[in-house]
């Protein structure tokens, strides 16, 4: 066993002096919304990331992982960031951040070691980005609300890393919990917590393809809702409701195709709640499939691996409705299934999966997890 998989006192040979840490998400509806101002419905997951720090006098910010193959050690100087490319660029960028906002960053150690699988579509940056802004919250006694906190983790990693990406996963990382749905107004950071429905239990399985926020393709999709929504002479797709279908009809593809899978989107996310509150589980059901359609066809997200689960998930007959969750091209799907059948359905999925050779999915929320 490595110093660094033995704990903090081994890797730095001194106790650490704060513990933070923050969830993995799973989203339930609301997929590619958040950065066009729209509505986001995650819940967190029992997955993890748990950081460990003490602070330094020389300046030197020394940060140990175990969930990264060979990049365990990185240090830095706290006021000389620069990108690297390398995962300690996460950390980077919240010292980055902090110092932005005037606060004065000194030298740390810190032990990382996450349960949220990377590339899984569940939120393992923010989970990060989260974790360690507690940490430092903690640390340097910081006046600094949960909001804050996810503000800086996601300017941390849109602005420092580069990763496009919108404010639901750090929104969710923290400030839901494993026992409510954080309905999140994107636009302009309003939520509410909404009880999940007592009668049916998430089941999460990774699909075993990887996905990276920061590729090229996730970005293509976004400046194309950007594209969409100056055509149709809106700051955001947001601001476009159903009812302007034969204007997002006349835009060119792929523009009309983005447009409309937003728009539809945001009002899933609005019946998804009003489906939450009633008890409707055949309703919601029905939306996380409309989800996955309108995500794989419309806004081309999707892989044959993904829809694969999908498709095998809702043919169980405790399904109420499957879909893709995360931003897409690999990572997990969600699906919604009669409580107390989680541990079936996710064992037939699993099974069905693996008979194409060199396929192996996961179950990381909901039953046979590892």
């Amino acid at each position: 066993m490595t110093a660094a998989a033995q704990g903090f006192e081994a890797v730095f040979g001194r106790p650490a002096k704060r513990l933070a840490e923050a969830p993995g998400r799973v989203n339930l509806i609301g997929e590619h919304t958040d950065y066009s101002g729209g509505y986001v419905l995650p819940t967190a997951i029992p997955q993890k990331t748990r950081i460990e720090i003490a602070p330094r006098d020389d300046g030197l910010v020394r940060i140990a992982t175990t969930n990264v193959d060979g990049g365990a050690h990185l240090s830095f100087r706290a006021g000389e960031e620069a990108r690297r490319g390398l995962w300690i660029d996460y950390v980077q960028g919240i010292t980055a951040v902090l110092r932005q906002r005037g606060v004065a960053v000194p030298g740390f150690d810190a032990r990382i070691a996450s349960t949220v699988p990377l590339g899984s579509g569940l939120s393992s940056s923010a989970s990060l980005l989260v974790a360690l802004a507690r940490a430092l919250r903690a640390m340097l006694d910081l006046t600094i609300d949960d909001v804050d906190i996810a503000r800086i983790a996601h300017a941390a990693e849109h602005d420092f890393v580069g990763a496009p990406v919108g404010t639901m996963d750090q929104m969710a990382a923290s400030l839901a919990d494993e026992n409510t749905a954080l309905f999140l107004d994107t636009r302009t950071l309003a939520f509410e917590r909404i009880p999940l429905p007592a009668q049916a239990e998430l089941l999460v399985i990774n699909s075993g393809v990887a996905h990276q926020h920061a590729s090229g393709d996730y970005k293509t999709r976004r400046a194309e809702c950007e594209r969409a929504a100056a055509a149709l002479g809106v700051p955001q797709l947001r601001d476009v409701d159903a009812a302007a279908e034969p204007r997002i009809a006349s835009l060119p593809p792929p523009l009309d195709r983005r447009a409309r899978h937003v728009v539809t989107e945001n009002a899933r996310v609005l019946a998804a709640v009003a489906a939450i509150r009633a008890g409707d589980l055949g309703r919601l059901g029905e939306l996380f499939d409309a989800s996955h359609r309108s995500m794989r066809d419309d806004f081309e997200v999707s892989v044959p691996e993904i829809d694969d689960l999908v498709e095998s998930a809702r043919a169980q007959p405790d399904v109420f409705g499957a879909r893709l969750t995360g931003g897409g091209f690999g990572g997990s799907i969600v699906a919604l299934v009669k409580r107390g059948s989680a541990t079936k359905v996710g064992r037939a999925v699993v099974d069905a999966y693996a008979r194409v050779p060199g396929r192996r999915a996961t179950v990381l929320v909901g039953g046979l997890v590892p």
